[in-house]
């Protein structure tokens, strides 16, 4: 009797413990799907923060949000020390579709996860260190797959949609510009084969105007290196179109072909 009461015993705690175990595990699959989740008020949160998204027909708006979902779906957006809610994770996975949106097919392969940190931190992710002047990064080594954000600097991105800076748009052009293999400032997937001189020649004949003259309506930073100069005129190219096509003509012609070439 001893013995059938004990077999009882385990019995009742192997099934409790695998209620446990199920529990847990359907709460972390839960919350799993509630970050992937298209935040449910995203066409609002959208229509008042992305000017990209206000442009798109009706039909290319349930696009743009399907493809936000997507990727929040692929990518995790974690804060350090800092909230992370949905117009975070909205203004993140639409400076990253933005660049993409013409190529149906195209998803960010080389990331996982987005950290978003409170503020600018250094090169060493200290957020303490009083020179800290970073506003995102593209990791690297250990931080591969992984990108930083200024959580301010993503906000502020969105609300000066005209200002010709959007932290999270040169974020995610250093990714396409890795995609190859290197970023080095040629982002080849985007370019057809005959396309990669002029583009070259165009980035240093105006990198190096960029240096002699000590100014331009290009951001400065990029003339640190064709990588920077890349991921800056391109969010110049989806912040202020109109100006880039103005004063920088070629360079904008080549940036609309790469962005968005004609649809076949």
């Amino acid at each position: 009797m001893l013995l059938k009461e004990y077999r009882m015993f385990i019995a009742a705690g192997i099934l409790v413990l695998a209620n446990i175990i199920w529990y847990v595990r359907n709460r972390r699959q839960q919350k799993k799907n509630a970050a992937a989740a298209l935040p449910p008020n995203a066409t609002q949160l959208l229509t008042e923060n992305v000017r990209f998204y206000n442009k798109l027909s009706d039909k290319d708006k349930a696009l743009f949000e399907a493809r936000v979902k997507d990727f929040l779906a692929h990518t995790s957006i974690r804060g350090v020390e800092v909230e992370v809610d949905d117009l975070d994770r909205t203004l993140v996975a639409s400076g990253a579709i933005m660049l993409i949106f013409a190529f149906p097919d195209w998803k960010y392969n080389n990331i996982s996860e987005v950290l978003l940190y409170n503020d600018t931190f250094s090169r060493d992710f200290s957020t303490e260190d009083p020179e800290r002047n970073v506003l995102g990064m593209v990791g690297d080594g250990a931080m591969h797959r992984e990108m930083i954000l200024s959580k301010k600097s993503l906000r502020e991105s969105f609300k000066g949609p005209t200002d010709g800076e959007n932290t999270a748009v040169h974020e995610f052009a250093h990714l396409l510009d890795k995609a190859d293999g290197a970023t080095d400032g040629v982002p080849e997937y985007l370019l057809q084969k005959d396309q990669l001189q002029p583009w070259t020649q165009l980035v240093h004949n105006t990198i190096r105007q960029m240096a002699q003259n000590g100014r331009s309506d290009i951001d400065l930073y990029g003339a640190t290196n064709e990588a920077e100069f890349f991921a800056v005129v391109t969010e110049y190219f989806f912040e202020r179109p109109e100006k880039l096509k103005e004063s920088h003509p070629e360079l904008y012609q080549m940036l609309e072909e790469m962005f968005h070439p004609p649809r076949s």
